[in-house]
């Protein structure tokens, strides 16, 4: 859990209390600005009410959670809409051997415009190549022989670690320690939440904080 007051507590109470409660309790943080946002990992509009970081490590089980339960029906009904920007975050946690190598792959891919196909392998293969650390495998059976030679030529490249330790600074900042985290941001308050959350509880947030005033 992140150090700061964050918007929910845990999971079984955020069931319990009412989402218009939660907000009501919240402590406002500091909304300055999001910085060192990398487009290729950012979707939506720019302008959109609510800007939501997500501070991931592709070998966490709740963030494989949060993305194949949640993550398709935000960008269908918030990021595609313009109500939500959505900007991913790698947060590789040093106790999983292969979360940024998996970073480094997903970044890759997002370059060539496959960020959706690779981190849906990534994720629903997690178990496969945590034991095996095939992360490479697990990339190329959904990419073609060429997109995968660029893929391998960035990720020996150098130049995608930079990005990948600019996020975790960010996270730093934050004082993220434990993922998924999210950092929501909306009129000009921050609420940071700690945790995996159900489609239905993100939606009754967002539609609080977009009826805001």
């Amino acid at each position: 859990m992140i150090r700061r007051r964050a918007l929910f507590g845990t999971i079984g109470l955020t069931l319990l209390v009412s989402v218009s409660v939660l907000i009501a309790k919240a402590a406002p943080q500091s909304a300055a600005g999001i910085t060192d946002v990398d487009p290729h990992k950012a979707f939506g509009s720019k302008n959109a009410p609510v800007i939501m970081e997500v501070f991931s490590d592709y070998q966490c089980p709740s963030c494989k959670a949060l993305f194949l339960n949640t993550n398709r029906q935000l960008m269908d009904n918030y990021v595609t809409t313009g109500k939500v920007y959505l900007v991913h975050r790698d947060f590789p946690l040093a106790m999983h051997a292969y979360s940024r190598i998996a970073a480094r792959y997903a970044r890759a891919a997002a370059l060539l415009g496959k960020t959706e196909p690779v981190e849906q392998a990534i994720y629903q293969n997690q178990e496969r190549w945590e034991q095996s650390g095939d992360v490479d495998g697990t990339v190329a059976a959904v990419l073609s022989p060429a997109e995968m030679n660029k893929v391998r030529a960035l990720v020996k490249g150098g130049t995608l670690e930079p990005l990948i330790d600019k996020d975790y600074a960010v996270g730093q900042m934050y004082r993220v320690n434990q993922t998924p985290t999210t950092v929501f941001h909306c009129k000009g308050q921050t609420y940071p939440y700690s945790g995996a959350m159900s489609y239905d509880i993100l939606k009754q947030f967002l539609e609080q904080l977009l009826s805001q005033k």
